[in-house]
């Protein structure tokens, strides 16, 4: 053939192959990947040894001096560098726990150092530290242990002169002082050795490589094998492996590195990466969270912000891109006070919106166990200290790692102006699977929040690939929205995001831009920002699904019975606040001498509101705090005292010049009572009835027509009664409970009611936190060892009995009745004082009754919470120890009955036995958790017809006692004034504090704004759960209303409601919490 074209070859692959090309074995390939950047056995010759290009160390390049201050002390900068310095070295020990240590370092940069690219001073005594310059202003935070040891040195220190800064040495790691196991108590004698003081060049193309590798790596070893992705992120590393390999580790071999790497992620070297219009689906915020105490005590707290903030700003000023947010008011004010130079610059980077302050609480507060009053005050506190230091409230309650979020918090937090509620905490439960991720949260009145629960299900994420990876694979809600928050940053210790994190979210977004297959990661949008999107999705008719009432957390339920005196103190605090505001209102009303004590108030609230942190008051934390809260309750009591003594003083209620000095009582519940009660210094009793305000005290003596009585039936038997009730005492356990009005017998045949019972208690492993539900298999019952009569009547009748635990620890228990009082419920009471010294053993105290419902209810903050009695699904006996707060009832048709107490919180019903829990004995984080003296009171209150205010009333006159003394005649004008507003309508509601308005101008502290005029707050709210209506009534004759506002919890100005002839026509709907002002 010929003549034609010439003939194309049909190929470019060359025809003869050139040798074997084997596959490549992908587990071995992938398994290579370690070698290159690890500290292992190739460290000499993979990519660590060429990280650093120099190094510098001993006397001439940097000199050590250090000042010990003495037993434990934390003194100020001023303080501590006035002090004289001795030499100090590297390899040099410094303790024991808790101490802190001053280091003088005086920095020389040699030479052969001066003109490298990047240079950093490395610190690490495997403790915590904070920088600060010579002139006193902290710098930056050191963490220790390899984390966040480097401080980038200043351009100015390369001049060949000497230069000084110091580091404040803190002896704990970022998780206390335990060894090993974090969170066995502290040892007292830990000692750290500095183990590096280095002026260091690093080389920042070998650094960048590192990251560049870590997630391209993350890539290989995470995605799917049989993506392309998977695939060509591991021929990328191993690619860059070979070049390293074959320039032989030079400068070269780095820069082609990354330029292979850039194959894969794209540039990566600035925040440019995030300027590209791809949508985002994982929206990234720093964040630090500091327990407020926990495994360290306050002081090491107050220096924890100041180390992980101001490391924080120094991040910000290098990567524009980072936004870091922070909450807790408590914890800026400290850093105000203490930090000021600090304080102003956090302020000068919230005011560029890079800091960014969120959740407007006072502390990330525990809300199973304050009272409403109490959360409220988290919220009042907070959200004024933001407004007054920043200009601005949060609009987003955070809150992700307290355990369990009770059913009114969704109310609460619309009522001071915040709509959004971010959380994580429930991926902690044990049992079952909380279905959601984003929804509306509904509390009990109706009122919603939209929750967003971080899918990576946590707040201190490390910023790998994995967190990003997860923030959409794993969550729960992609029907109606498909993106997640991450929450990154070092924390529970503090510290926050470090630059190693911020550089691997660059290289997540760059990769996600250029090879995809990642959820494409956001920086530089705020946390209110990302649920303005979300709540614009609602806008535009997204339905987020909704989960009405409580987020009970399945996992701590340990925590409502842990450290029982500090639970004792917080709700005795809570009292005695509130009978502080209603009485120094009034006596601002009656004598204008007198002075609202705001600031006493403002300081006390604080106090107790810094308690109520989630690991404070749960009774989680170390022994040592537990120590500093029992002193600041002792200063809160005194100082309360003080302001009730002054109140009472200007109501000329307690004048000791009076002559005439009578016994009398205060009243300082919103509903006239009456009730049996001892008088002071004396064996007598007397009737006090009446109120609000002062009550007539009658004495009691001889046969009165209601009596009590008690006799012993046969030994170890006895029968106490009054016109209600024939009690039976049987060995210290009631066997017999009759309602003699209604003919009813409350105990079934053959079980004991008032029995107390122990239980081992040895949890998975969180000792302090939790319960486990196995726990009711090692029941036990404590035998009496004897029981005799104390009072016998007519007034009071009372049985002791004792019991022995073990050879160190007892019971005493006190069973009284007292006299019936017409109109007045009756109840048993038992009030027990403990000596407590068990290890790891549960306290209860159990009440079987002829009852039967498939729910129990429980008081918690402003309403009541329903729970199964049975165990028909997981979701049920998930709930096997319940929060409850001043009582629990069990109810059926016609009857019920309720158990009181005065400073217990955990409880179970099972069936128709119900529990109330008195103490624990946990060995972690404190090992004397509970040891000691314990006084507990409680009751049994039988009731015929439904469950209803008179349980309600009953258990607030049980936790707020008569005030009995001996004092003046009380002046017409007092006794009106306390008495001249009043509640009425409906029983339902109830009149829960009465205070003065906050910025009122003679009360106002000058923080904001002052509002003319005098005012009263009146906080209502519906108990039962139906509408309610009632009537605002107020002596005209005694005060002068000009108005009444429907307001929020902040007191801002609100809606003007019908105020006429003394009386303003109130309507709440079920579990409504409603605040008025009155304006005088």
């Amino acid at each position: 053939m010929g003549g034609g074209k010439p003939h194309t070859p049909g190929s470019s692959l060359p025809k003869l192959a050139a040798g074997p090309v084997g596959q490549q074995i992908h587990s071995i390939y992938k398994g290579r990947l370690g070698q290159f950047a690890s500290n292992g056995q190739y460290s000499s010759q993979n990519l660590q040894a060429a990280m650093y290009e120099g190094r510098a160390s001993g006397d001439e390049s940097v000199k050590l001096q250090v000042y010990s201050p003495p037993n434990q002390t934390r003194p100020t900068f001023k303080e501590a560098t006035s002090h004289h310095f001795t030499d100090t070295h590297v390899g040099a020990s410094f303790g024991p726990s808790w101490s802190t240590h001053w280091i003088r370092i005086s920095l020389k940069v040699p030479q052969q150092l001066q003109r490298k690219e990047h240079l950093e001073f490395h610190w690490d005594a495997d403790n915590e530290g904070l920088i600060w310059t010579e002139d006193g202003e902290p710098l930056q935070g050191l963490t220790g242990g390899g984390e966040r040891i480097e401080w980038v040195l200043p351009d100015s220190f390369r001049d060949g002169q000497s230069h000084t800064f110091y580091i404040e040495m803190a002896c704990n790691v970022m998780f206390g002082n335990a060894i090993g196991d974090i969170i066995q108590p502290p040892n007292p004698n830990r000692y750290y050795q500095l183990k590096l003081a280095d002026i260091v060049a690093v080389n920042l193309e070998a650094r960048a490589l590192f990251v560049d590798f870590w997630i391209i790596g993350d890539a290989a070893r995470e995605f799917p094998e049989d993506s392309w992705e998977e695939h060509q992120a591991l021929q990328v590393c191993n690619e860059i492996m070979d070049t390293f390999i074959n320039g032989h580790g030079k400068q070269d071999s780095i820069l082609q590195g990354r330029e292979i790497a850039r194959k894969y992620i794209g540039n990566v070297d600035s925040a440019k990466v995030y300027d590209s219009e791809k949508v985002p689906r994982v929206y990234a915020i720093g964040h630090c969270h500091i327990d407020t105490s926990w495994l360290w005590p306050w002081a090491e707290t107050k220096r924890k912000i100041a180390r992980s903030w101001s490391s924080q700003c120094d991040l910000m000023d290098r990567y524009p891109e980072h936004r870091f947010t922070c909450s807790q008011a408590q914890q800026y004010k400290w850093l105000e006070t203490l930090y000021p130079k600090l304080f102003d610059r956090v302020k000068s980077k919230i005011k560029e919106g890079t800091f960014q302050t969120i959740g407007g609480s006072w502390v990330e507060h525990d809300t199973n166990l304050p009272s409403g009053e109490s959360l409220v005050r988290q919220f009042l506190y907070g959200q004024r200290y933001f407004e007054s230091r920043f200009g601005e409230r949060c609009k987003t309650f955070w809150l992700p790692d307290t355990f369990g979020y009770s059913s009114q918090l969704p109310q609460l937090c619309r009522l001071a102006g915040m709509g959004r509620f971010f959380t994580q905490k429930l991926s902690w439960n044990n049992i079952n699977v909380f279905p959601h991720t984003t929804f509306s949260w509904v509390s009990l009145d109706g009122s919603q929040v939209l929750c967003h629960m971080a899918p990576d299900e946590t707040y201190t994420a490390e910023a790998h690939f994995g967190d990003v990876n997860r923030s959409i694979s794993q969550h729960k809600s992609l029907d109606q929205d498909n993106t997640g928050l991450l929450v990154f940053g070092k924390g529970d210790g503090g510290g926050g995001p470090t630059f190693e994190m911020l550089e691997k979210l660059r290289r997540c977004r760059g990769l996600s831009d250029k090879t995809g297959r990642l959820p494409r990661v956001k920086m530089g949008d705020s946390v209110d920002d990302y649920f303005a999107m979300l709540e614009k999705k609602a806008e535009d008719g997204t339905e987020f699904v909704t989960w009405y009432g409580e987020l009970y957390l399945e996992l701590h339920r340990g925590t409502y019975t842990s450290q029982a005196n500090n639970k004792r103190n917080n709700r005795q605090s809570e009292i005695i606040l509130h009978d502080i505001e209603y009485l120094a209102t009034v006596a601002t009303l009656k004598n204008s001498n007198y002075r609202y004590p705001k600031k006493e108030i403002d300081d006390i609230w604080e106090d107790v509101l810094l308690c109520q942190f989630h690991d404070t008051l749960p009774g989680s934390c170390i022994e040592m705090v537990y120590r500093d809260s029992d002193e600041l309750y002792a200063k809160v009591f005194k100082a309360g005292k003080k302001l009730l003594q002054g109140a009472l003083s200007a109501l000329e209620l307690n004048s000791t010049s009076s002559h005439k000095r009578e016994l009398k009582a205060v009243n300082t519940l919103p509903w006239s009572r009456a009730e049996i009660a001892k008088v002071p210094d004396s064996q007598e009793y007397a009737l006090v009835s009446g109120g609000p305000g002062i009550s007539n005290v009658k004495t009691l003596s001889g046969i009165s027509k209601s009596t009590a009585s008690i006799g012993q039936l046969e030994d170890g038997v006895f029968q106490l009664s009054n016109e209600h009730f024939g009690v039976t005492v049987e060995n210290g356990t009631i066997t017999s409970l009759v309602d003699l009005l209604e003919d009813r017998e409350l105990i079934p045949k053959g079980q004991k009611a008032n029995q107390l019972v122990m239980f081992d208690d040895k949890p998975l492993y969180w000792q302090a936190w939790d319960v486990e539900v196995y726990h009711t298999r090692s029941r036990q019952e404590l035998p009496p060892s004897k029981s005799y009569i104390v009072e016998k009547g007519p007034h009071m009748v009372s049985l002791c009995t004792e019991h022995r635990i073990s050879e160190d620890s007892w019971i005493k228990t006190t069973i009284s009745l007292a006299a019936s009082v017409e109109g007045q419920p009756s109840y048993i009471a038992m009030s027990s004082e403990v000596e407590w010294h068990e290890s790891m053993k549960f306290l209860k105290v159990e009440f079987p009754v002829d009852i039967s419902n498939t729910e129990a209810s429980y008081e918690t903050q402003y309403g009541i919470v329903r729970r199964p009695t049975h165990y028909n699904t997981s979701w049920d006996m998930a709930k096997f120890e319940v929060c409850c707060h001043r009582w629990a009832d069990l109810s059926e048709a016609g009857y019920g009955v309720s158990i009181l107490n005065d400073s217990k919180y955990g409880f179970a019903t099972a069936g128709n036995l119900m529990r109330l829990s008195l103490l624990r004995a946990p060995k972690a984080p404190d090992a004397h958790a509970d040891m000691g003296r314990h006084h507990i009171r409680y009751a049994i209150l039988p009731h015929s017809g439904p469950l209803d205010h008179r349980t309600v009333r009953t258990a607030r006159n049980f936790n707020h006692p008569f005030k009995l003394f001996h004092g003046p005649s009380a002046p017409n004008s007092s006794a009106s004034l306390l008495n001249s507003i009043q509640l009425t309508g409906s029983p339902a509601l109830i009149l829960d504090a009465i205070k003065r308005g906050e910025d009122d101008e003679d009360v106002s502290r000058g923080e904001l704004p002052t509002r003319k005029g005098q005012s009263i707050i009146l906080r209502i709210y519906e108990s039962l759960g139906g509408k309610a209506r009632g009537n605002i009534c107020v002596d005209e004759d005694v005060l002068e209303v000009k108005k009444i506002q429907k307001v929020n919890l902040l007191e801002d100005e609100g809606e003007e409601v019908v105020f006429e002839k003394g009386k303003c026509r109130i309507q709440l709907r079920a579990f409504e919490v409603a605040t008025f002002r009155l304006q005088l």
